[in-house]
This record gives C-alpha cells, sequence and structure tokens, in this order.
C-alpha cells in the first residue's frame, strides 16, 4: 500500500484532519490484554493514588498509538510512517464512569525534507493539558 497523499500536494502548514479518541476503563482493560502492560496503575484506583497519581491513567503507548493514528490515516498507510517519537508530559487520568475522557490530536506539516518526507507535528489534548510533547511523525509520501 502507498501513501494517498502526494509529496508535491502537500506544504509547510498543511493541516491534518483532528480526531477526537474516547477512553473509558473498559479501552485500557482491552489495550492491557493486547499489550500484556497489566501495571496497576492503569487499572486499580488505590494504587495509583497510592504511587501519587490523582486516578487511573491510560497507558502511554496507548495514548502514543492513537494519537499517531491522525498521520497514519491522512497518509493512508500505517507503513508510510518512518520515524515517530513523543515526550510523554501529563498523564491522560481516566475516571470510573460510563463516558472517561477523550485525547484530542491534531496535526500540522511542519516541513518538507528530501526523498518525498514531510515532517508533521502532532498536538494531544486531554481535559485542556497536552499528554504529548515533541510529537512528531516523518512520513514517506508517494
Amino acid at each position: 500500500m502507498t501513501a494517498k497523499v502526494s509529496y508535491g500536494s502537500v506544504e509547510v502548514g498543511t493541516e491534518l484532519p483532528a480526531r477526537s479518541f474516547p477512553v473509558t476503563r473498559a479501552t485500557l482493560v482491552q489495550y492491557a490484554g493486547a499489550s500484556g502492560d497489566f501495571n496497576p496503575i492503569h487499572w486499580n484506583e488505590r494504587f495509583a493514588r497510592e504511587v501519587g497519581l490523582p486516578d487511573v491513567i491510560a497507558h502511554g503507548m496507548f495514548t502514543m498509538a492513537e494519537a499517531i493514528r491522525v498521520v497514519t490515516d491522512w497518509a493512508g498507510d500505517p507503513g508510510a510512517v518512518v520515524d515517530y517519537g513523543v515526550r510523554f508530559t501529563k498523564p491522560v487520568v481516566v475516571p470510573n464512569d460510563d463516558e472517561g475522557t477523550s485525547i484530542e490530536v491534531s496535526g500540522k506539516v511542519a516541513a518538507k525534507l528530501d526523498d518525498n518526507l514531510v515532517r508533521v507535528d502532532l498536538v494531544a489534548v486531554c481535559d485542556g493539558k497536552k499528554v504529548l510533547g515533541m510529537s512528531r511523525a516523518v512520513v514517506r509520501l508517494a
């Protein structure tokens, strides 16, 4: 599969379609099962609070994975992402209710590089707070 976005049609400043990703306690249980990460900070309120967290938090890798979906959906091919990195700045706190929370992700082409590569900078926010810093992906476009 090749990327659906062509390098020639993209300019610096191009905004990717923003997305909202819901996160509930059930989501965390599903992710824990898929990833094998059963750390109690992701499911046990008492334990999370004992270690200084405000409540149960989402897995960092889950948050990172949800954010890159904005890029892979835009590019049309997960294989188009050749590099991706983030810094975790704030935890995604997930309340114990039916609504949970959501991660709001937006992205913008920050640079055109050589060899049909672009750098996309992402912003991921939960409850008005930035949860990922230095979130950047390098993507090879058609």
